[in-house]
């Protein structure tokens, strides 16, 4: 019998007008105003963790339920109808006052991808919308997208760590995933780091990007980053001995038991606690600790057959990474599928259409199928 998953949190519909193929150096190139910009069509889909993610794990073999909150509006239609597709409509609380969530991504080839992000009913979102019988029955809780989340980030994130303490005190694991921060917005004005000390005891795989880690834990060094970086995408000059492990070690001090940061294109940086630690992790998940425990590494990204769009390669090689987890393969494979699943993402402009099953990634990765050079950064 399959292991039960929640996948919980945000919840959008996700608008993407589909650019010429030609790679631009700036945003100016393009996007300067009064400008008629000739579009290739445009590609409208379910978007946040709990599509990207549950829907990803759903159609990858886990027993998912999906929980999010839309408007009683065409957005939300849409949102539904999607989802009924995949017969994984049912948990969606449907607000009366509230408006559904959308984001407008525009993907442009050669520039990281801009949002233009309405979190509708996401911000009411609170710990009493996932049922208490769900997570009794549940071997994973999966949550993201609490920076976008109003509720689930106020008053020092207590809604979110109230969730993460009930499905802890089920015995089932936990899991978290975090959105970019606006500098300029209310979630920019939270303290993230004491959010992260309160919740991170009750979170077993703690699986962010490094861009939004380092915002949360050392704003310093991200102004640096960006200082460094300028309009490129940060991940591109990133060093994993002076930029990530530090942040990871910030992370296994708050009590991570089992770290995956998201590096953007190069890869995924890991780390997990030592046996006693992992001791703590939910029971149902059932992970050979012998197999998890005090392991370190950097796993690079696969070569695409082509990159369409980044949209939801994070979240895909997130939902490969539980999934694989909970099928009881060890960590460093659970994080070779993991990228490999980023790699078939970007190849389709939303989450879904580039997933591919387990055997097939197990089969290409054993013909040879090329990473990134250990030289990414180097660029």
């Amino acid at each position: 019998m399959k292991k039960k998953v929640i996948a919980a949190g945000h919840i959008c519909l996700d608008i993407t007008p589909v650019f010429p193929p030609k790679r631009e150096e700036s945003l100016t190139d393009i996007m300067t105003p009064g400008r008629l910009i000739h579009m290739k069509g445009v590609d409208v889909h379910t978007g946040g963790s709990v599509a990207n993610t549950g829907l990803a794990m759903k159609l990858l073999g886990a027993d998912v339920s999906l929980m999010g909150k839309i408007g009683k509006d065409p957005f939300g239609d849409m949102v539904c109808n999607i989802l009924r597709k995949y017969h994984a409509d049912d948990g969606m609380l449907i607000s009366e006052e509230e408006s559904t969530s959308y984001s407008v991504v525009l993907a442009i080839p050669g520039i990281d991808r801009i949002f233009l992000h309405n979190p509708g009913a996401n911000d009411s979102f609170c710990s009493e919308d996932v049922p208490q019988k769900a997570l009794e029955e549940a071997a994973l809780l999966h949550f993201g997208y609490p920076p976008i989340m109003k509720k689930m980030f106020q008053n020092d994130g207590r809604e979110l760590v109230e969730l993460m303490k009930r499905a802890k005190a089920c015995g089932t694991a936990t899991s978290l995933d975090f959105a970019s921060i606006d500098p300029d917005s209310e979630a920019g004005e939270a303290d993230w780091r004491k959010i992260l000390e309160d919740v991170i005891p009750y979170v077993d795989f703690l699986v962010p990007s490094v861009e939004e880690l380092c915002y949360m834990l050392d704003r310093e060094r991200f102004a640096r980053w960006k200082e460094r970086t300028g309009n490129r995408d940060v991940t591109e000059l990133l060093d994993v001995e002076r930029d990530i492990k530090p942040l990871a070690e910030q992370c296994m001090k708050l009590g991570a038991k089992v770290l995956l940061i998201k590096c953007g294109a190069a890869g995924m940086y890991y780390r997990t606690a030592d046996r006693y630690v992992l001791e703590g992790i939910g029971q149902k998940a059932g992970i050979d600790l012998e197999r998890w425990a005090d392991k370190s590494g950097f796993e690079r990204s696969f070569v695409p057959d082509r990159v369409v769009s980044g949209t939801g390669a994070g979240d895909t090689s997130i939902a490969a990474f539980l999934t694989a987890m909970l099928e009881g393969y060890d960590l460093e494979e659970s994080v070779q599928l993991a990228a490999a699943t980023g790699a078939c993402c970007v190849a389709a402009y939303d989450a879904l259409s580039g997933l591919k099953p387990f055997g097939e990634l197990k089969e290409r990765i054993g013909r040879g199928w090329a990473k990134n050079s250990e030289s990414y950064w180097e660029k």
